[in-house]
């Protein structure tokens, strides 16, 4: 059974005055950290671009880019996949900086960097200011100025709009904010064509809707976790009862339009089937947790593994795996579908 109106209303209190004063603790918590950066090493910073999220965005935007129309010399496309990685990376790093107070209290990411004084958050900062720069620049030197544009975009909306502004204030923050993470293959598409069309809106739009259902599922067994530092989750502000429904709503949506490609063109019969199978699976998933007791669970102990879970978690769990898998397979026959368009 779900949390009553009174639970819920005592939780939102609790999470709104729960919302530290970044500003200010900010403030005083940089007095605490080192110096300078001596007990930084390159794998502190290259940690500071979080490496496993990078890496599906940078496969995505490589999909987004051979599949678009056209050709690219080979050097400027790897260019411009570095440059896409690197400005991932410059994102990652900045929302560090910026949420270092609330990773110190999180069992998943206090082990980061910053939480470990390994570095002056000034540090931090002025590593991605620097490589979102050089990134962008680049990537308007090696290809064009729409998908250095985007590019910088991207950096700034998850930045500015979702870090800074919906991630401590809104229960929508992944809705809204999960558009950072979907503009990579519009990047790689507009380094091919210089513009954006019809077709990677479509991938766009599958990333944006797959975000929700993929970090509520995460958000319902860690809810302890963001609860702590008042981050206001879905589970944690409307309950995971109303968290579970609107992840199998979110999987339905998602499952019509994954097959949107079908239509334009962008995807062919191999695309058919996997997306039949992928979206089968992703559906009948999300349908388990929705039947689940997935977050109902107050004393979780929310383990440091992202996928270290008590028994009635385990559909919640099961989804937020599956749910990676998905996107590289579906992307990755996109990918598959365009490399064999270019040579027929």
């Amino acid at each position: 059974m779900g949390p009553s109106s009174e639970n819920i209303s005592s939780t939102r209190t609790h999470l709104t005055e729960a919302v530290p004063n970044h500003g200010a603790a900010f403030a005083s918590d940089m007095a605490s950290y080192p110096a300078g950066i001596s007990l930084a090493e390159p794998s502190d910073y290259f940690a500071l671009m979080k490496p496993r999220v990078m890496a599906l965005v940078v496969f995505t935007a490589w999909a987004g880019l051979v599949s678009a129309p056209g050709s690219i010399p080979l050097w400027n496309a790897i260019a411009a996949i570095i440059c896409i990685a690197a400005g991932a990376g410059a994102s990652g790093a900045l929302n560090m900086w910026y949420d270092a107070d609330i990773d110190a209290q999180m069992s998943r990411t206090k082990k980061r960097p910053l939480p470990q004084g390994k570095m002056a958050p000034r540090a931090a900062l002025g590593f991605g200011v620097i490589i979102s720069v050089v990134s962008v620049w680049t990537l308007y030197i090696a290809t064009n100025i729409v998908a250095a544009g985007l590019l910088a975009f991207t950096i700034f909306f998850y930045l500015v709009i979702y870090t800074m502004w919906l991630k401590r204030r809104t229960p929508q923050n992944i809705v809204i904010g999960g558009a950072a993470g979907a503009f990579p293959p519009m990047v790689g598409w507009a380094a091919v064509t210089g513009d954006i069309s019809l077709d990677s809106t479509l991938l766009f739009l599958i990333i944006f809707m797959w975000t929700p259902p993929h970090f509520w599922a995460l958000a319902l067994y860690k809810k302890g976790d963001y609860g702590r530092v008042g981050i206001p989750m879905m589970p944690n502000v409307k309950g995971p009862k109303s968290t579970r429904l609107q992840i199998f709503v979110y999987a339905i949506i998602l499952s019509l339009i994954a097959f949107a490609p079908i239509f334009t063109e962008l995807a062919g019969p191999i695309y058919i089937l996997s997306a039949t199978a992928l979206n089968l699976g992703f559906v009948a998933l999300a349908f388990k947790v929705w039947k689940s007791q997935a977050g109902e669970d107050a004393d979780s102990s929310d383990a440091a593994s992202l996928y270290a879970v008590q028994t009635g978690d385990r559909a919640a769990r099961n989804l937020f795996a599956y749910s990676i898998i998905y996107l590289f397979a579906l992307f990755g026959v996109i990918a598959a579908e365009g490399l064999l368009r270019g040579f027929s």
